[in-house]
């Protein structure tokens, strides 16, 4: 009786699912083991351990979650390119690890096409456009005028070379034809620190890390950083709004290895699509900023193609590298 039932309930699972989905009969049958190319704690690992507890309650499956940080998410995202290709091993990509490293590093241990099959777009992240109280500039438009008034004065705080603190510098630098002097940090907090301090003028960063300060008065915040206003934060223009063309968001897409069958790419995309959907998995997303969007695999694959062209001439234009 149990047998008939499961077989049952398998029926209806499969039907519920798009015909491209139901292919991969049999699959999962094992472990599924997700990748995170980076520390516990961040939104990458957070959601995937989100993924991981909602592909066992749908699969009956255990998923380990492997954490492995390192050289800006490569360490990590060449572990997933060099897996087997059988959809038991997957993992996180993101902005750096898929679409800015590739420029950044004179050496790299993957090809971020080639290597990789794209399973689903995840979220998309706006950073927030913030600066000290004694800059007097309150629109990003009074911003411009002040730099261009003061050349080489201003100065933008980032958590490093290569972050995307540093590249929404440098993009804000090349839109608007100002002179900023970057001040590299080694992690947002320290960056975040002395802008609260005065040591620099301004900073891209995160919603969730800076709004708490904007709302303290520590911080004045003039903008996000996505093409437009944010759900989260609405009362905030978008950068574009005065440069036109401007958007830097920060995103993470679950990968697996090239020459994965299509049918399990296919599963897992229906899967984390549903996953995406629910209630409490989007109210998460809102409060750190950031939001999703249905898609499938070939329309991630054009979304990182578009990421990479953008970012391969600024990184290149502003002569950016890390080694």
């Amino acid at each position: 009786m149990k047998a008939l039932i499961s077989a049952a309930a398998l029926a209806i699972i499969t039907s519920a699912l798009p015909a491209a989905a139901a292919d991969a009969p049999g699959y999962p049958n094992k472990s599924i083991r997700i990748v995170v190319p980076f520390p516990p704690g961040g939104i990458a690992d957070v959601i995937s351990r989100v993924f991981g507890q909602k592909f066992t309650d749908t699969w009956n499956q255990p998923i380990v979650v492997d954490n492995r940080p390192g050289a800006g998410g490569n360490i990590g995202a060449d572990i997933i390119a060099k897996a087997p290709p059988d959809g038991y091993t997957i993992g996180i990509g993101s902005i750096g690890t898929h679409a800015v490293n590739p420029y950044l590093f004179s050496k790299m241990p993957y090809d971020a096409v080639k290597d990789f099959a794209p399973v689903a777009l995840v979220m998309e992240a706006d950073g927030l456009l913030v600066t000290h109280p004694s800059v007097p500039a309150k629109t990003v438009k009074e911003l411009i005028a002040l730099a261009r008034a003061k050349p080489g004065e201003l100065a933008y705080a980032s958590a490093g070379n290569g972050t995307a603190a540093h590249l929404a510098g440098e993009l804000f630098k090349s839109l608007a034809k100002i002179d900023l002097v970057h001040v590299p940090y080694k992690g947002n907090v320290p960056a975040i620190t002395d802008l609260v301090g005065g040591q620099t003028s301004m900073l891209f960063a995160t919603m969730p890390t800076v709004l708490p300060l904007v709302k303290a008065g520590k911080l004045r915040a003039l903008a996000v950083t996505g093409a437009q206003r944010n759900p989260a934060a609405p009362e905030f223009p978008a950068m574009a709004e005065t440069l036109p063309g401007f958007d830097v968001t920060n995103w993470i897409g679950i990968y697996a290895p090239a020459a994965t069958p299509a049918d399990v790419v296919a599963k897992l995309n229906a899967e984390i699509m549903r996953i995406m959907r629910l209630p409490e998995v989007q109210t998460r997303l809102v409060n750190e900023g950031a939001k999703s969007r249905p898609n499938t695999p070939a329309e991630f694959a054009a979304y990182q193609k578009v990421e990479m062209a953008k970012w391969s001439k600024l990184i290149k234009e502003a002569r950016i590298a890390v080694d």
